[in-house]
């Protein structure tokens, strides 16, 4: 007898070749995505005469290393780092408390008026940041928080967004299972703290990178907040440099641009497996 030919014999070529297709016009997408970065660190690396030679040289020999030590004391970088970093961890961190704590009364208490006041949340979404740059900045000069941390930090310490993601994950949660620690006397606080909060780790954690990225790249508020210098952030002085403020040089332009991104790029890759964990879990309801 003749053996049975393996399934894969007689699968269609065509559909080998599709995927073929695919993955290179995936991996061509991804190239030109990462083409600014690469073209960053090359920058960086390059001396000052070889920036705009043509042809341009993607690869410089020799590095030029020390253009990084040079734009970090260029400048009082270790301050603007210090600043950014208490501004993004502070953000960060209060405002996954409050957007958690906000995203649970909408998905599991019950009071009136609770489906118009979310529609009225949401609606917010759709407000321009720039509509809200003049208010936002008046408020804070009354308040007296001009030039100040609690300047840079409360205006992004709750968000709709965050209270709209959160509030979607968490209604997925069975209400059986929140009804199971409220007979056990449970109050409501300590189902959200103890039940609610443990099962929504990757949506917290995918919140967190998206709060920390848009806190430590933020531009606009610390412009209209911060006026001294020791007050700045890590974006105001790559913006400096831009201008000449301190000196007029694109190799450390691109230097001081990968030490903001550094840290937003950890953080990233830290947290990835949250991203498909949550994209699963949030799809299977």
């Amino acid at each position: 007898m003749i053996a049975a030919a393996p399934k894969s014999a007689f699968r269609n070529p065509q559909s080998a070749i599709v995927r073929g297709l695919i993955h290179v016009a995936l991996y061509g997408l991804a190239l030109l995505t990462l083409f600014p970065f690469l073209w960053m660190l090359s920058t960086s690396l390059k001396p000052e005469g070889e920036v705009f030679t043509w042809p341009p040289r993607m690869l410089p020999w020799p590095p030029v290393w020390s253009n990084y030590a040079e734009a970090w004391h260029i400048a009082p970088f270790g301050r603007y780092f210090l600043n950014t970093a208490i501004v993004a961890v502070s953000v960060t961190g209060v405002s996954l408390f409050l957007n958690s704590l906000a995203a649970y009364a909408f998905a599991r208490l019950r009071f009136r008026g609770r489906d118009l006041l979310f529609m009225c949340l949401l609606g917010t979404m759709m407000i321009p940041a720039q509509v809200t740059m003049i208010p936002t900045f008046l408020l804070l000069k009354q308040l007296g928080w001009l030039d100040s941390y609690l300047g840079l930090t409360v205006p992004g310490f709750a968000g709709a967004f965050g209270i709209f993601m959160l509030r979607q994950f968490m209604l997925t949660i069975p209400e059986d299972l929140l009804d199971a620690a409220r007979l056990d006397g449970c109050t409501e606080f300590r189902t959200y703290r103890q039940i609610v909060l443990p099962l929504c780790k990757p949506a917290l954690a995918t919140l967190a990178v998206f709060t920390f990225m848009g806190a430590w790249n933020d531009f606009i508020l610390p412009l209209i907040v911060v006026k001294s210098g020791e007050m700045r952030t890590l974006t105001l002085a790559v913006a400096a440099l831009s201008s000449g403020l301190y000196v007029m040089s694109f190799p450390l332009m691109m230097a001081a641009a990968t030490f903001v991104i550094l840290p937003v790029l950890v953080a990233f890759l830290f947290a990835q497996r949250f991203f498909t964990r949550s994209i699963v879990l949030g799809g299977l309801k």
